[in-house]
Formats: C-alpha cells, structure tokens, sequence
C-alpha cells in the first residue's frame, strides 16, 4: 500500500541536508557517475547520446553540470528550496535549470519532455514507482532513456521503508525509501508503459560492501 507522504516534513528533511552539504556544493567539481564509488561503474553513455535530460530529485546538482559542459540541454526538480538555491548559484551560470518542486507533481503539470530522465540516488528511490514512472513515461521523447540508481533493497525488507533523519532524537523529520527486487523493479518499468526495462545489481568494487542498483528502460 503506497505511503501517506508529508511533503512539509520531507521539504525540511531535505533543507537540512542542503544546509549539510553547502560547502560540498560550493567546492565541488562537476562530476557524472551513478555509484556512490569514484571511478566505478558506467557513466553517461547509459543515456544514449542525450540531448535533453532531467535529473529528479537532483540533489547537489554535480550530474547536471557534468551534462551541461558538454552541450546537454540539463533540468533538474528538487523538492528543497535551499538546495536549489544552492545548485542555482552554483552551476546556473553554465546554464542548468533548477526547479524547486514535488517531482510527481512537476511530471504532471509541466509539459516539457525530454531525451533522457534519470535519478542518481534520487526521487526514484524517494517517490512511490507506481504514481512516479507512468509520469516519467509521458515525460519521454521517442527513443529516449529512464535511468536510475540506488541502493538495492535489504533481503526481505521490500516496500516503502520509513526513514527519520539522524539518529532517533529530536523533531520527527522523516521519508520513505522505496526498496524491490530487481524483478520488481523492472515490471514497474514495463506496467508504466515503458520498453526493455533491464534492472540488476552492480557489486562493489570491494567484496562484501554495498552494491548498486542500477535500472535502464527505454520510451518507443
């Protein structure tokens, strides 16, 4: 059963990790990769030669300028102000967009479409896959790429799985994390309407540490 979202309590949750992250954000290079490991894994040929991307829930906003150095029209939706305000400061100069909105009820209300969708540890893993993905279909050009990446689920604990931020003390700030099998995963893509939805596990480059999940389906 999806989960009753708060989206006053998660826009808090998310301001404060912007505050966490705001010399992160002004020292930071521009970087594209979909681990949470340097120098692992594929990069941005999983979205086909992109001209037009939008990254949901875009977080620092490192991704997008990566894209946009190299000619990519780039767009991302956050759900907090401060980061956007961050990530606008700090790369609206090369000429990313950032939106400060819900992701489900951007997808919905704005028209634009795009040659690629993607979530790097994003709303894909934030936003239930069942309202989330349909959207993201309508939001693809012919041809174009949904792709995203995030920790795969615990064995057994599958579902939205509650999340307070830092530790269990103090205002009750929290979000939901959706986790799958694989499987899972890739019958969401299909169900939206997508095609030749693959979804797997990247190990980790250190035997016994946290793989990625990485899922790939196309709009024809």
């Amino acid at each position: 059963m999806p989960a009753e979202h708060n989206y006053d309590h998660e826009r808090e949750l998310w301001d404060a990790y912007a505050e966490s992250t705001r010399e992160t954000v002004n020292g930071a290079d521009a970087v594209f990769r979909w681990t949470q490991y340097s120098d692992h894994g594929p990069g941005v040929e999983l979205l086909a030669g992109a001209n037009s991307v939008l990254e949901i829930g875009c977080g620092t906003g490192r991704a997008l300028a990566y894209l946009a150095q190299r000619g990519v029209k780039a767009r991302g939706v956050d759900l907090s102000p401060a980061m956007v305000q961050q990530t606008t400061e700090r790369w609206g100069p090369l000429g990313v967009e950032f939106v400060c909105g819900e992701v489900v009820e951007h997808l919905a209300t704005d028209a634009a479409t795009y040659d690629a969708i993607y979530s790097v540890f994003g709303a894909a893993w934030f936003v239930d896959p069942a309202r989330l993905f349909p959207l993201v279909a309508e939001r693809l050009n012919p041809g174009g790429v949904f792709v995203f990446s995030q920790p795969p689920a615990i064995p057994g604990a599958y579902g939205p799985q509650g999340m307070y931020k830092g530790g269990f003390a103090g205002p009750a700030m929290f979000t939901y994390r959706y986790s799958y099998t694989p499987d899972r995963w890739e019958r969401f893509l299909s169900d939206a309407g997508l095609s030749g939805a693959h979804v797997g596990v990247l190990e980790a480059p250190e035997p016994g540490h946290i793989g990625t999940l990485i899922g790939r389906a196309e709009h024809r």
